[in-house]
């Protein structure tokens, strides 16, 4: 196994072990973490910040391994299968976490996932057909805001939070619509090959 695809399974673990923080009951087993009493209307649990640490490195090395790979030509079928395997388990996951604990909107990770599927579904139709899709701008775009509204919804929105500015959830929202705008993209680029279907 090369370096990218170590660098990736690397981030297959991360993204296991933030699930892990944000799921796991630590009040009902006895833990108690700590709280940050930033004034008195928001409080912080801490396994948020912990988890946003955590999701920031993992983010990261999802550019790096791809930087390497593509420099020192070590791009590899499993490093493409596992890389696109690790993306969507720390970022689809930790959506569909943060929806549920009331961090963010629903409709945030319903769209992420069926644009995800719906990309997907037509990378794998046109590979069978001996086709690559490579990444469109749009797509880029979105993991960038993407890993940056998640990564800031982790951090409480701080500091903008302190002057009511709801940034994460603007990088989020724009996140969705450059999601629809790639998955339209992906659909106009490789429509033959559904047709074809």
């Amino acid at each position: 196994m090369n370096l990218p695809n170590k660098i990736t399974v690397s981030r297959l673990v991360l993204s296991v072990i933030i699930i892990i923080i944000l799921i796991f009951p630590f009040d009902t087993v006895g833990i108690t973490l700590p709280r940050l009493f930033i004034n008195e209307m928001l409080v912080v649990d801490i396994k948020y910040f912990v988890a946003g640490v955590l999701f920031i490195i993992a983010s990261l090395s999802d550019f790096l391994d791809g930087y390497i790979a593509r420099k020192y030509n070590m791009v590899t079928d499993l490093g493409k299968m596992l890389d696109a395997i690790a993306d969507k388990i720390l970022v689809n996951a930790v959506l569909i976490l943060l929806a549920t604990s009331g961090f963010i909107h629903p409709i945030i990770p319903v769209v992420i996932v069926i644009r995800d599927t719906f990309v997907n579904t037509i990378k794998m139709i046109a590979g069978n057909k001996g086709n690559v899709v490579a990444a469109s701008i749009a797509g880029k775009i979105k993991t960038i805001l993407m890993m940056c509204g998640v990564a800031l919804t982790l951090f409480y929105n701080l500091p903008f939070e302190l002057i009511n500015i709801k940034v994460s959830n603007i990088l989020l929202t724009l996140a969705c619509i450059m999601s629809i705008i790639s998955g339209i993209q992906y659909y106009n680029s490789n429509k033959q090959y559904l047709k074809e279907n």
